[in-house]
């Protein structure tokens, strides 16, 4: 951050030896250690600060994300299941039409027979015989 040159250290501390005295340095050291370290707390916090807010608010945009998200699979379950009701109600007014149950259905269409122009004119053929047995 500040480019200070040991030579430029030494001139301030000179400077400093002369101003103050050689009996308040050390004590006026010891105050500006304690300073410096207050402003080096100081400084963190606030970056811990800053990173925490930035944290929280990287937080609520997730959460509006996922919900927005749960929001639209909601809406288009809500979708699927009433096209799913339509297509329920239209079969069980086509079953009504026609004033057989559901299970009635079910058994005419396992065993309805194949209509005459699609069953085979030729005979059927014999069932296949078995291979034989390797000769050993």
């Amino acid at each position: 951050m500040f480019d200070i040159a040991f030579s430029e250290l030494v001139v301030v501390a000179l400077v400093a030896l002369i101003v103050v005295g050689p009996e308040r340095l050390p004590k006026l050291a010891r105050t500006a250690g304690h300073l410096w370290s207050r402003v080096q707390r100081y400084v963190n916090n606030v970056k811990n600060d800053i990173n925490s807010d930035l944290a929280l608010e990287e937080a609520r945009k997730l959460k509006s994300d996922l919900q927005q998200q749960a929001l639209e699979i909601e809406q288009s379950v809500q979708e699927k299941s009433r096209a799913l009701e339509q297509q329920a109600t239209q079969i069980e007014r086509e079953f009504e039409a026609d004033g057989l149950t559901l299970e009635q259905h079910i058994l005419q269409a396992r065993y309805k027979k194949p209509d005459a122009a699609a069953e085979p004119t030729a005979e059927p053929a014999a069932p296949p015989t078995p291979p034989e047995d390797p000769p050993k």
